[in-house]
Parts: C-alpha cells; sequence; structure tokens
C-alpha cells in the first residue's frame, strides 16, 4: 500500500473527501513550489497533483498553457520537478504527490528510468493524459516494479467496456473528467450531469473515483464531491497564484484559495456518507 491508498483508506474511515490541488511546477517561480506545496497541506490538501510543465498541453485550457510556458522559460524541466519533491519530502513524508502531463518526457527519458527517479525523489503515482490505456500496459508494469501508480482517466464519452477496462487496470484513483473539454473551463461544468456517471463509474471501480476540470471555488467543489470521492482543483488555483511576487506571497496566496473549498467539502461531508 503506497501513500495514495493509505491516504484514501484515512479519508474514508474519516468519512471526508479528498482535496486534491494541482499547481504547475515552476510557476510563480522556481523558488515557490515548495513553499506552496507545505501551504496547500496545512490549508487541507489531502494529494498534491504536479503539472509537470510541457511545450504542447493539449488537455489544458489558457491558464494552464501559459502557466506551462512561463515554468519552462524558467527552466522548469523534469530534474528539477523529481528536485523539488525531494525537497518537499524532507519535511512531509505523508503528503501522496501525483505528476500529471504528458506521455513525451517520459518517453525521453525512459519509462522505468523515469519510473526510478520518480519513486527516488518520493512520488506515488504518474498521470498521463496522453496515454491510452491500451498502449499503458509497459508503463503500467514499470512504474508498479518501482511502486508509482498509474493513474488513468475517464470522461463522459469513454464507452461501458472501455471504462470495464480501465477500471480493470486502475492504480492510486480513477480521474474523471467532468466534461468533454479542456481544464478551467469552468462554464461546462454541470454537477447534475455528472452525478449518474460517477455513480455509475464509483459502483465499478475498485478504487477511489475524483472528478476534475471546471472545478474553480468552494461551491462548486461541494457540488462534484457528492458523487465522488474528491475533487481536483487546477487552474483557478493556478490563476490565483499567476505573479506572486515571491515565494512567501504564492503560498499565502495558495492557501488562501483552498482553505474554503476545505471547509465546503467537510461540511457537505457531513450531510452523506463518503463510500
Amino acid at each position: 500500500m503506497n501513500r495514495i491508498d493509505t491516504r484514501f483508506a484515512q479519508l474514508k474511515a474519516a468519512n471526508r473527501k479528498a482535496l486534491i490541488p494541482f499547481v504547475t511546477a515552476g510557476d510563480p517561480s522556481l523558488e515557490a513550489l515548495v513553499p506552496v506545496m507545505h501551504a496547500l497541506v496545512d490549508a487541507g490538501a489531502d494529494v498534491i497533483e504536479l503539472g509537470v510543465p510541457f511545450s504542447d498541453p493539449m488537455a489544458d485550457g489558457p491558464t494552464i498553457q501559459r502557466s506551462s510556458e512561463r515554468a519552462l522559460a524558467r527552466g522548469a524541466g523534469l530534474s528539477y520537478v523529481f528536485d523539488s519533491v525531494c525537497a518537499f519530502r524532507q519535511r512531509d513524508a505523508g503528503t501522496p504527490v501525483v505528476l500529471m502531463g504528458y506521455l513525451n518526457p517520459v518517453e525521453a527519458r525512459g519509462a522505468d528510468a523515469f519510473a526510478r527517479e520518480a519513486a527516488s525523489a518520493g512520488v506515488d503515482g504518474v498521470l498521463l493524459v496522453d496515454l491510452p490505456p491500451e498502449e499503458s500496459g509497459g508503463f503500467r508494469e514499470a512504474f508498479a516494479a518501482h511502486g508509482v501508480a498509474l493513474v488513468l482517466l475517464a470522461a463522459p464519452t469513454t464507452t461501458d467496456a472501455r471504462l470495464q477496462a480501465l477500471c480493470a487496470q486502475v492504480q492510486g484513483y480513477l480521474y474523471y473528467v467532468s466534461f468533454a473539454g479542456v481544464t478551467g473551463a469552468s462554464e461546462q461544468l454541470d454537477p447534475g450531469a455528472a452525478s449518474a456517471r460517477l455513480r455509475t463509474i464509483r459502483g465499478m471501480s475498485r478504487a477511489p473515483v475524483v472528478a476534475g476540470f471546471g472545478i474553480r471555488d468552494a461551491a462548486s467543489a461541494a457540488a462534484m464531491a457528492v458523487d465522488a470521492d474528491g475533487v481536483v482543483v487546477g487552474s483557478a488555483l493556478v490563476a490565483a497564484m499567476a505573479g506572486a511576487d515571491n515565494a512567501g506571497e504564492a503560498a499565502t496566496r495558495a492557501a488562501a484559495f483552498l482553505a474554503p473549498l476545505r471547509a465546503a467539502l467537510d461540511g457537505a461531508g457531513r450531510n452523506g456518507p463518503v463510500r
């Protein structure tokens, strides 16, 4: 059992929903990342998704695209990401860290070498947006050999047959993309439309199911958490930190953004059981 499994077991026992913030590694500055990660944990984060900057983030909307561009311009490559996770682990040995990104940097490193470095740094899982499950076997095996979970995605357009295949392969948690679109398009989020699908997927998946895309504030987080095991918030948090003058300000902004979401999820959890 790795940190992801442990954390979700703890949440279930406490009748709480997972709050998973996403931040782009290297934005708003290289120095801000580790302080921001600690601030997010202090504000109630259960898992941290760390965006690996990439030059062509096709699943991301303009907010995360621009943050990735800024991070790359500062030199935020894979070595920086691994070093930052390692630095985070000096104070936090328990909070799961999941890298979210694209396949190309992993292939450039080699799946086994990437997984070995990730595990050594303290990474618990990897979510690769453009890795189809039909082609994921070799990566899943390489990651598993080093104790790193390959987190998979499902969407409203995922067929039942494909969903069954995803649920058979799931590790860590299953990430449900709440609508067919890119990150940050909050106007497309319809919690009511997602509810039935989330209930179906949770009934099929042996791992927790979290919902992401379009969640921008406490109200949308609480609404999406009703039928999910947790929620992911990314673009709105990235936007809240944009332009911070220093690491301290970035950390303060991150905590101020996340705290109301934590309170909303905890309030919603008192109104019904967590699976």
